[in-house]
């Protein structure tokens, strides 16, 4: 897609709704470097973090340029040109299951000042950002949350989970794969550019990861932040196989220990392997750093193989596991049929969506190969089809293949219209791969 869904017009369903309790709602224009500093600012203040400084928001302003970036603006307050709240969007590739991608809607920067609060702006926001991407015939909408208790009610629901490990280095011997290559140390400028041409190679073998380049991507490597000492402390490795390939790339820092020089933490930033080789060569790696007692590592998969490649299965805690990517789906049957299927099926669902964009019946049929065609569907259930009724949310839910529609139905949220769809559901839609997101946007 070019960059002309920077320029589709404001939706002006929610431009009317906002300007009748006295709001504008507007693009803005990221060439203005004053009226979109003013943008940034106001985001940044949203997410209650510091201000940055002008050196940090000209580095960012280039590499946030091609964002479609909205604000809403109150010309009665103290500040008027200065943004009450903010949204960013763009489109980018989501890896379903089957090593493909679809075109996916992006919603980033979500903000509305404290001043503002219960106004109905997000909802103006949000529900424009659904029918912008409507518009521009983008099937899925995605966003990560920082509060969970919001995005429900405009038809998301959390569709790839997150994990945070900490493993004790003290106890966990190495056990695993003894790795066919090495490990080489780089330089931030080799860690830019062969960094991420390996995470861009590997993207597909995992559901929930995105194509992300640009700020998302200079961001993870310490850069155009005013947060000088992290940019100083970031190690980067590459690990190359046994015929000099690279097939792995890790960011870390290792965290002092004042109390005890040899007990220091090591901070995995980020971690992706092509290879399974690859994978026990990084983990043996960080798991045998002198000086380190810890390894910490967030935002990573749900269930590590590393686990069960270390003496002590208990050494490998995890600490927290969470939703993380949220899906919002805008047209099932692009949506359904561009992801690939576990097992032939012929499953009918009844979809309610309050906005109306997924509403309606489809009947969805796997063949063996993992293609599948979706049509729209008011008939009588065929028989030995599967047959369930969800709301967007749940079918968001399932999309990646990692929430199991037999939980769904224990927990009330998928109604079987046939007894046994939900195992049928889940045999089709299962991924052997637990979908993950490894950042933030």
């Amino acid at each position: 897609m070019s960059n002309d869904y920077q320029q589709v017009p404001t939706d002006a369903a929610s431009a009317e709704a906002l300007a009748a309790r006295g709001l504008s709602l507007g693009l803005v224009d990221t060439t203005d470097t004053e009226a979109f500093s003013r943008w940034v600012q106001a985001e940044t203040r949203g997410f209650h973090s510091t201000l940055p400084s002008d050196e940090t928001l000209a580095a960012q302003f280039p590499l946030l340029a091609s964002h479609r970036t909205t604000g809403v603006w109150d010309d009665t307050g103290a500040d008027p040109a200065t943004p009450i709240a903010t949204v960013a969007s763009w489109p980018t590739d989501l890896t379903v299951p089957g090593h493909t991608s679809v075109e996916a809607w992006a919603i980033s920067a979500v903000t509305v000042a404290p001043t503002h609060r219960r106004r109905g702006i997000a909802r103006a926001l949000l529900e424009a950002e659904l029918r912008t991407a409507d518009a521009l015939s983008l099937p899925v909408a995605m966003l990560t949350v920082s509060e969970s208790t919001i995005y429900s009610r405009y038809g998301f629901a959390p569709a790839a989970m997150t994990a945070d490990w900490i493993i004790d280095t003290q106890r966990a011997n190495w056990t695993g794969p003894v790795a066919s290559g090495r490990v080489h140390l780089l330089t931030l400028e080799q860690a830019r550019i062969e960094g991420h041409d390996l995470i861009e190679r590997v993207r597909q073998e995992v559901p929930g990861q995105i194509r992300f380049s640009g700020y998302l991507w200079e961001r993870m490597l310490g850069l155009h932040s005013d947060d000088k000492e992290l940019a100083k402390q970031l190690r980067f490795v590459r690990y190359d196989d046994a015929d000099g390939t690279p097939q792995g790339f890790a960011i870390y820092r290792v965290t002092e220990n004042e109390h005890n020089f040899s007990a220091h933490t090591l901070d995995l930033r980020y971690l992706v392997s092509a290879t399974d080789d690859a994978y026990a060569g990084l983990w043996r790696y960080l798991l045998e750093m002198d000086l380190v007692s810890e390894v910490a590592a967030n935002l990573r998969a749900v269930d590590e193989p590393v686990r069960w490649q270390v003496s002590d299965l208990r050494a490998a805690r995890k600490t927290g596991e969470h939703d993380h990517l949220w899906v919002r789906i805008l047209n099932a049957k692009a949506a359904l049929e561009t992801r690939r299927y576990a097992a032939p099926a012929r499953i009918v669902f009844e979809v309610s969506d309050p906005l109306g964009f997924a509403d309606g019946r489809v009947l969805l049929d796997a063949s063996t190969d993992g293609t599948a065609t979706v049509t729209p569907f008011d008939g009588e259930i065929p028989d030995a089809a599967a047959a369930a009724s969800v709301s967007v949310n749940e079918l968001g839910a399932l999309y990646l293949g990692g929430v199991s529609a037999v939980n769904l139905a224990k927990a009330g949220r998928l109604i079987e219209l046939r007894d046994g769809s939900a195992q049928a559901i889940d045999a089709a839609f299962r991924s052997p791969v637990a979908p993950w997101l490894s950042i933030w946007f």
